[in-house]
């Protein structure tokens, strides 16, 4: 089986917001366009903002929908932290550590687009944890609301 990409389609409200939020706030790539959808390559995936006439309400925490990157080196984590500062995107969470001391310990971000969708970017200290550590219960946080 050769290399396999990840697909995702999310609502949005405003095709030329979500365009300046991906591709000129986050550096996404912008490949086809439509007046109801833009395809976007977020590190090597492929993401479609669909428009949607509904409204999108807001979340009332990071569960139970997000999505986002994990990174496999701290410097490039850092280096979008960074540019999100620049670019003055809004932080839905601010840079944190979770799970200090532990094998799952990361750091994290959550982002909101401008139709309320969460994003959330992440770099595992131990890999291991990305997939493993079956013997830790700990997903999330325990004081959001799912």
């Amino acid at each position: 089986m050769g290399p396999l990409l990840f697909h995702l389609a999310f609502p949005v409200t405003d095709l030329e917001e979500t365009k300046r939020f991906y591709v000129e706030g986050l550096g996404c790539t912008l490949g086809r366009e439509s007046p109801v959808a833009l395809t976007l390559n977020l590190a090597g995936h492929q993401i479609i903002a669909q428009l949607t006439k509904e409204p999108l309400p807001r979340q009332k925490g990071i569960y139970p929908r997000h999505f986002g990157l994990v990174f496999t080196m701290e410097e490039d984590w850092k280096a979008l932290a960074d540019r999100v500062k620049v670019k003055g995107l809004t932080f839905y969470q601010e840079p944190r550590r979770r799970f200090s001391g532990s094998r799952l310990e990361h750091q994290t971000f959550f982002l909101e687009d401008p139709s309320h969708n969460l994003l959330e970017f992440k770099h595992y200290t131990y890999e291991s944890a990305i997939f493993g550590e079956h013997e830790l219960s700990e997903v999330g946080d325990k004081d959001e609301p799912r």
